[in-house]
């Protein structure tokens, strides 16, 4: 799959999950803002869409910024956040980065990438998205949904994100870097599933290597 043909998919996938009934698309708990975009993130991870949503809403509303959150003890960011996927941990997290934020950034997010991986609970995946989506800076944010996407569409052949990260930033245009998560966060929720996707539905299904694969065997 060349580059004309990936602009073009994604074209057409994001005609797709605009008609979709998906809070994802609609529902934001940021605002933009880049602290909340961070922590967002962090309990993301390895949680599903929805729970991540809900723990968010609970916890923004009893600390938006990092001069709130370290007012809160570590047990009350575990309550807040529960059932997010390992809940202790980010909330130790979430308190840590948040000190440091304040102690070593003036109470801001840092735009820059060397900066947000030296915070506690923050990877790649984690800072490409708040590069992009918190300052519009070019960033490609992979996380299981793109990984299995690309993989599945032909466009890449890899055997890990960060692998997929590294060859998007070399085939992928700079133009579509900073949208290609949320579309195929979206379209791997709805129709490219990780197990029993609804090939049927796909509207790009003519263009899937995967595709091709299953109907030569």
């Amino acid at each position: 799959m060349n580059n004309t043909t990936i602009t073009r998919v994604l074209a057409t996938i994001e005609t797709a999950v605009i008609a979709l009934d998906d809070p994802l698309a609609t529902e934001d708990t940021t605002d933009g803002d880049p602290y909340r975009i961070l922590i967002s993130c962090l309990l993301s991870q390895r949680t599903k869409e929805e729970t991540t949503l809900q723990a968010s809403r609970r916890l923004f509303a009893a600390a938006a910024t990092p001069l709130d959150m370290v007012a809160l003890s570590s047990e009350q960011i575990e309550t807040l956040i529960y059932p997010v996927g390992f809940w202790k941990t980010k909330a130790r997290h979430i308190l840590s980065l948040s000190s440091i934020l304040l102690s070593r950034h003036g109470g801001m997010v840092p735009a820059d990438m060397g900066a947000l991986l030296q915070l506690p609970g923050v990877g790649r995946k984690t800072a490409n998205l708040v590069l992009a989506d918190a300052f519009g800076i070019p960033a490609i944010c992979v996380d299981i949904h793109v990984h299995r996407i690309m993989n599945r569409l032909g466009f890449v052949h890899t055997a890990t994100p960060e692998d997929t990260e590294t060859s998007l930033r070399h085939r992928l245009p700079r133009e579509l870097w900073m949208n290609v998560n949320y579309l195929l966060v979206l379209f791997g929720r709805n129709i490219c599933t990780p197990q029993s996707p609804r090939c049927s539905l796909c509207p790009v299904r003519a263009d899937c290597a995967q595709r091709l694969v299953i109907r030569s065997r």
